[in-house]
């Protein structure tokens, strides 16, 4: 394999990767979040898991093994109520969209394009939680926000 294509599938490994830490963090944010919020979170919960299938079907088209899930996620703060929860939905969304700009500088063609979209996409919804926009979105070091570990964990 070329260096250039093991680096694009080691990015849709890690975009894969944190899908899945995404689809296991909003099951904790709905079981916590509140019902005028509700739909939101299981609207990005569908979005994610379409997108974690994707980039299974991704990965196999490059000839790799696509990451499995893991069985739990370590979260980045406890979320014992609603606000956490929207907190947490916020944290996912960053932690994908920082994924999904590695992959946008690896991938070339049509899945740089689908990686801007879904870099796009996890941008407007951590807006959406959070109530406000970051300089660089899926670029913490950037925006002067970097978290404690670029690790994908939910």
């Amino acid at each position: 394999m070329s260096e250039e294509k093991d680096r694009e599938l080691r990015a849709l490994q890690a975009a894969l990767a944190a899908e899945h830490a995404a689809v296991y963090g909003y099951g904790i944010v709905g079981g916590r979040i509140g019902d005028g919020q509700r739909t939101e979170a299981r609207t990005a919960y569908d979005a994610h898991r379409a997108r974690r299938d994707a980039l299974v079907r991704e990965v196999k088209d490059l000839g790799g093994r696509p990451v499995a899930a893991s069985a739990g996620y370590a979260l980045p703060f406890q979320v014992p109520d609603s606000a956490a929860a929207v907190r947490l939905a916020a944290e996912l969304e960053d932690r994908v969209a920082g994924v999904y700009a590695d992959l946008v500088r690896a991938a070339g063609g049509g899945r740089r394009t689908l990686a801007a979209e879904a870099l796009r996409e996890a941008a407007v919804r951590a807006v959406r939680w959070r109530g406000e926009s970051v300089a660089f979105p899926g670029l913490a070091e950037r925006a002067g926000t970097a978290p404690p570990s670029a690790a994908p964990t939910a």
